[in-house]
């Protein structure tokens, strides 16, 4: 059996390169949206630890946040096991003058929390009383219900709310950067546990954003449809330099 060689010539035309370059750019166009939204969802999320656990040293800084990642670990040998127990949730937090009470739980007040990307909060509502609207912009939050009856929900980017009221033992889901919102609608202080997939979850409460902040009040009148006087008033509440002066 003779091999015979195949003494086809191949011409490249000036059309053929072109549709050639063409592949090869919208292939590195690929590519690097690829690389690009793979680096994206890395850097939306706390970081993957690279040890088991980080429990960090004492702070002698007070100007150094504690919720970094990059602090310090405690030596192995220097750990026992109350490094990695929280007893802050057995009773709850001071009661505001609007009934709601919280723990938040973090590498700052548990520090065995630190590298592994969680946190935690207990909230205490008495009776008629509510956790505003508010939102966390690095976190989902998983609400439960440990005593009492919730008004719980969640409000979507199309202005959707999802709400109930939520009995003992139900638990809801806040997707991340979504305001969400609950109110004790039951006859006896509400407990509700919350746990977020971040040790820095961050927290926004709307009234406070928006009247509390400093935006201009023209603005808010002219977003709002409300007086001067009516725009003064809520920010006087929600802007706690201004409440202190009056």
């Amino acid at each position: 059996c003779l091999y015979k060689p195949d003494t086809r010539q191949v011409y490249f035309t000036p059309q053929n390169q072109s549709k050639k370059m063409e592949a090869n750019t919208m292939f590195l166009t690929k590519a690097l949206l690829l690389v690009c939204f793979r680096v994206c969802f890395t850097l939306a999320s706390d970081p993957d630890p690279i040890q088991d656990f980080c429990i960090p040293k004492p702070i002698t800084s007070p100007h150094h946040h504690s919720f970094s990642t990059n602090l310090p670990c405690k030596n192995s040998s220097e750990l026992t096991t109350e490094d990695f127990i929280f007893s802050g949730f057995k009773t709850p937090g001071n009661f505001s003058e609007t009934g709601l009470a919280t723990v938040p739980v973090n590498p700052t007040t548990f520090p065995g929390l630190n590298t592994l990307g969680l946190s935690f909060v207990r909230a205490d509502l008495k009776p008629g009383a509510i956790n505003p609207p508010h939102y966390h912009p690095r976190a989902t939050e998983v609400a439960h219900v440990v005593k009492g009856r919730v008004y719980s929900g969640f409000v979507d980017s199309n202005n959707k709310v999802y709400a109930k009221v939520m009995e003992e033992g139900e638990m809801m889901v806040y997707p991340k950067g979504l305001v969400h919102f609950q109110m004790n609608v039951g006859d006896v202080t509400a407990t509700i546990l919350g746990g977020l997939n971040s040790q820095s979850p961050g927290i926004q409460k709307i009234p406070s954003v928006v009247f509390g902040s400093g935006i201009n009040e023209e603005l808010l009148v002219k977003a709002f449809g409300l007086s001067l006087e009516q725009i003064g008033t809520l920010k006087k509440r929600f802007n706690p330099v201004m409440s202190n002066e009056h």
